[in-house]
Order: structure tokens, then sequence, then C-alpha cells
């Protein structure tokens, strides 16, 4: 069990308990985030004021809603705008890196935290048993599965459930495919195309004329795979550890009709054997995940850009080639060296080949008011040329 499944297991096996009139009650308690649940828990209903419900979730008090749904959004916004005001309060201080992404880190962290404090309350079958609530047994279902009884969730959790369903159904454009990718639940969205255009536009090494074959490490959505795919890789053989993130990637591979070329394999990075072209895109920031969303963006200690790199050696044809999608965000924050990077390269045998670069265009970039812009603006995502020595 990878440490997300365990964070998101423990959390579904807790239970909610709270005093309503005379009465104590416990209930089943969802988190896909892992979080535990609130340890005192109160009912609330349309009569609370916004301040009062900021002021006890601020204290850690969760507030189990009675109510109107729709006036359940409206009270989660109107926590949301006090925190957004208390934050401006604090004012502008220079980039201090890494000091202002833990700062960063901790403030985002804090602020799920009270906004996690507003509950709703499901009856079995992902049925919300208030007024103008809607129908949202479809979104529940992709993302917990089933519910054979009633449980407790955070409303702040619904919302991003719902939200994803929705992108699930529309999909990303990806131009390299002709096509659309349809992320899960949970399964990182290919929204930066760059890396995907890296992928798509990088020469394809000359050994593959003799065995055409490629291994898509941590394939998430599939996005990768199917572009190898597409540029007529005859096979191509995507892994990743994590049962959701293979399942999103079988439905988009059988939806581009790719599934004549790219088989999917669950494994903790390579699968067995060699082939002269393998691909990693890892989590591009060192850094401990605190949902199941940010698994594709921080990984701790490196552990699986590193676990790349050591194996990849053992994996790779002679005068293959290993591609390794990576940002340099964490150089810009101070979390990881240019020349710890090279080094682990040189550690593991290998060396550099060549490196193409871009710049991303997301709005992030653009944005003064982020804390971390002048790292963002800074940022190069690259597509490193890795072979064996």
């Amino acid at each position: 069990m990878t440490g997300k499944d365990a964070a998101t297991a423990e959390a579904t096996l807790a239970r909610l308990e709270w005093q309503e009139g005379d009465r104590a009650h416990v209930s089943a308690w969802r988190s896909q985030a892992g979080v535990l649940p609130p340890r005192r828990v109160v009912p609330a209903d349309d009569t609370l004021t916004a301040d009062t419900a900021y002021r006890l979730a601020c204290e850690g008090t969760g507030l189990l809603w009675r109510g109107d749904f729709q006036n359940a959004r409206q009270l989660l916004q109107a926590v949301a705008r006090r925190l957004d005001r208390k934050s401006r309060k604090g004012g502008k201080t220079s980039p201090d890196y890494p000091e202002a992404f833990h700062r960063k880190r901790m403030a985002e962290a804090q602020r799920a935290r009270i906004l996690g404090m507003l509950l709703i309350p499901f009856e079995a079958g992902h049925v919300i048993p208030l007024r103008r609530a809607p129908d949202v047994r479809q979104a529940c279902e992709e993302a917990y599965g089933p519910a054979i009884e009633p449980y407790v969730a955070s409303l702040r959790e619904l919302l991003g459930l719902v939200g994803a369903h929705e992108w699930r159904k529309k999909g990303v454009s990806i131009p390299a495919l002709g096509g659309r990718i349809h992320p899960h639940y949970g399964v990182f969205s290919p929204v930066r195309g760059e890396y995907v255009a890296l992928v798509a536009d990088t020469p394809l090494p000359g050994v593959l004329a003799g065995n055409s074959l490629a291994f898509d490490i941590g394939t998430g959505t599939g996005v990768l795979a199917a572009v190898l795919a597409r540029r007529g890789l005859a096979r191509v053989v995507a892994t990743d550890q994590d049962e959701r993130a293979l399942a999103c990637a079988r439905e988009n591979i059988d939806r581009l009709e790719l599934g004549g070329q790219v088989e999917l394999v669950r494994t903790d990075l390579f699968p067995p054997g060699r082939a002269p072209l393998i691909v990693c895109n890892p989590p591009w920031v060192p850094g401990k995940p605190s949902s199941a969303l940010e698994y594709a963006v921080y990984d701790p200690d490196s552990r699986m850009l590193r676990g790349f790199l050591a194996g990849l050696g053992a994996h790779l044809e002679a005068d293959g080639e290993g591609w390794l999608i990576l940002s340099d965000l964490a150089e810009h924050l101070k979390l990881r060296s240019r020349e710890a990077l090279l080094e682990w390269i040189d550690a593991a045998g290998l060396k550099v080949l060549g490196r193409h670069d871009v710049r991303p265009t997301h709005a992030k970039a653009a944005d003064p008011d982020d804390p971390l812009h002048a790292a963002r603006a800074a940022e190069v995502t690259s597509l490193w040329r890795l072979g064996r020595t």
C-alpha cells in the first residue's frame, strides 16, 4: 500500500461522533485527502452567521450542516473571504526561498483545514438529504466507490469531487493527439501542455528503428504513452503503482483506439526487461503531499526522481535514451540544486546526451501577487536526454 492509499484508508475507516439534542450520534467519515474527522462537531443550519462559522472553524469545530445546501455553499464562500482578507492583511514579504515556499504550503494547509470544517451528511448511495441539494451520485461514485451506509464528508471536498467529475466529462484538449484526455479524480490533469509538447516534438532516437518499444514510467492519465504511440511506436509499456491512475489511463487509451500499442502494468517504476526509449515525468517539487492529487506534484525526498535515475541504466538498451521531463522550479525555490541533479545522474552511470527546454505559459507565472512569482517567472521545463556511460 502506498503512503497515499494508507492515508486515505485511515481516514475512510474513521468515525465521526457528535451530540445532537439529547442523543449521541456516530457516522462513517470519508476523505479522499486522508484528512481525519474533526474531534468536535456541532449541528449547524441556516441561522448560523458567517462570523460565527469562521470562529468555530478556526477553533477546529466541525459544522454538520442541517439547512439548505445552497446556503451551505454561500457560507463556505463567506468563510473563504474572511480567510482571504486576513491573508491580505499580512502584507507582502520579499521572497526568501525556501522559507517562502514553506510559508505558502503552511498557509494553504491551514486554509484547507478551516474550510474543511463545514460538513455535509450523505445517505447510502451518495444521496444528500438536504434542501436544494444537487445530484452528486456519479461524482461521488467515481471518487469514493459504492456507499452502502450513510456517511459525512466535507463540503469543500465534495465541491472538488464535482469539479473533477466535470473535467472528466469534458476532457483536456491535447493538440499532439488531435483529441482529448479525460482525467479521473485524483489523477493529475495534463493542463500544462509544455511537457506534452516536449515529448511530441523531440526527435526519436535512431535505435528505435530496430526495436520500436518504449517504457512510460508513472503514466498517470496515459497522455505520454498515447503521444508516443501516435508518433508510431509499435509498443509502449506504461506503468503506474496507483490503480486509479491505471484505470484512467486504460479508459483514455481505449478512447483513442491505441489499445493495440499500449500495455498498462501496475508496478513501482520499471516493468521487467529493457527498452531503447524510457520516458518519465516525475513530480517536480520535493515535498510532502497533502492530498491524493498532490502526489503528482510533490515527491518526498525526490524519491521517484532518484529511483528513476538509479534504475534507468539497468532497463535501458545500449545506445538507448532515457527522457526525463523535469521543471527547474525546485531549483529556483532552493529545494533541490542543479548540482545535486547532475550528481544523481552521474552516480547512476548515466550521461546527458542533450536537453530541450521550454518556458511555461501558465497563469501563475504571470501573477505578481503569487508569493512564489519570482521563482515561477524564471521556471524552465526541460526534457533531459540521458544515456548509459
